[in-house]
């Protein structure tokens, strides 16, 4: 008899966001990107394909169905939620980016960008604020 794997999807939660067991390391946050519905699945894999290329030594764990990129011994700086009509991208200290992202957050410290579907999106202005928040870690969030 040979083992059988388990090819069951994960089950999309409210707005779409994947829900994906805690892990740490590359393989959970994989995990999360394949399992993003529709259009965010190649916004997220290209989202993360840009903090690896501004961040070569990115730490990566999923927590709460969400992933999220570090600096080992030092923080969090950045982690990400699918939502029905976009991706909610949030730098743990974006108020100190130049130039702050665009929403607001209750946390005095988060700042959030937004991706929407069919939206140019400005890598050049995103790799700065990874870069910047890369340099700001500090979230010790578990």
């Amino acid at each position: 008899m040979t083992a059988r794997r388990d090819t069951k999807q994960p089950k999309l939660l409210s707005g779409g966001n994947p829900q994906i067991p805690k892990g740490d390391g590359d393989a959970p946050v994989q995990a999360y990107l394949a399992a993003m519905p529709g259009w965010k699945r190649k916004a997220g894999q290209r989202l993360d394909a840009l903090i690896v290329r501004a961040v070569p030594d990115v730490r990566k764990a999923v927590r709460w169905n969400t992933p999220f990129y570090g600096i080992e011994d030092a923080g969090w700086f950045l982690g990400f939620h699918c939502f029905a009509k976009y991706i909610k991208v949030c730098f743990l200290r974006g108020a100190a980016l130049r130039p702050v992202p665009p929403v607001a957050s209750k946390q005095e410290h988060a700042r959030y960008f937004h991706i929407h579907e069919d939206e140019d999106l400005d890598e050049e202005v995103l790799r700065s604020w990874v870069e910047q928040a890369a340099g700001r870690p500090g979230e010790d969030l578990f």
